[in-house]
């Protein structure tokens, strides 16, 4: 037992440790605030794009939704941050990330975006229309606000998976919480660093967990 708290929970090297951890944290976080929103706002896009009247629009946009789902984000990251150079485009860690979250959270995004969309009844378009709206006032202040709220529970789940995703990010030497919990394992010849960064994950997913799990018994009510 001795050599287990040794090994995996040694609070002396967490101690010293929390310092590199809480400025991975804080990287983590900015890459959040920069993921997030662009996957959310490019997801309605892509579910905008993918309910277009004309097929030359839609399947396209179809098939690429299947193409960046199908891709693992690790090998799409990878690509943006080592291939693009060979095209002469040599973009930042940051920069690179935030390419491929982009393409891959908007695909899953937009999937759950449209299926709230779908689930709006054709009467309330016919009867927002009969107001005077046109069909961008329609979708913007009538259908848009009822599908994010029918399908809120989708979308935060999906949030905290692309929170958690956010670690593949130490594999272009970005310092987010992992890299940082990575550095300070070398450093000290023991993995406690990993383990506080594992509790750090824990304590900011988990309030988010929890209100998903209300809001999911809600909903089956």
């Amino acid at each position: 037992m001795e050599l287990f708290v040794d090994q995996f929970l040694n609070l002396e090297i967490m101690r010293q440790a929390l310092p590199l951890l809480l400025r991975g944290l804080g990287m983590t976080l900015l890459l959040c605030l920069a993921v997030i929103p662009l996957g959310l706002v490019g997801g309605l896009a892509v579910a905008l794009v993918c309910r277009s009247r004309w097929r030359a629009v839609r399947w396209p946009a179809f098939a690429l939704i299947d193409f960046f789902r199908a891709v693992p984000p690790l090998v799409l990251l990878i690509f943006i941050y080592a291939g693009l150079p060979f095209a002469g485009i040599r973009p930042s860690p940051f920069v690179a990330v935030c390419i491929a979250f982009l393409l891959n959270t908007s695909s899953y995004y937009g999937e759950i975006y449209r299926a709230g969309i779908e689930s709006i009844g054709r009467g309330q378009w016919e009867a927002a229309r009969s107001t005077g709206l046109n069909g961008f006032q329609t979708l913007a202040w009538v259908i848009v606000p009822q599908a994010v709220r029918n399908v809120l529970p989708d979308l935060i789940s999906n949030t905290v998976e692309v929170v958690k995703l956010t670690s593949i990010a130490s594999v272009v030497a970005m310092p987010e919480l992992l890299y940082s919990a990575d550095m300070a394992r070398s450093l000290t010849y023991n993995p406690s660093p990993i383990v506080l960064a594992a509790g750090i994950y824990l304590a900011l997913l988990w309030p988010c967990v929890r209100l998903l799990s209300r809001m999911e018994h809600k909903v089956a009510r």
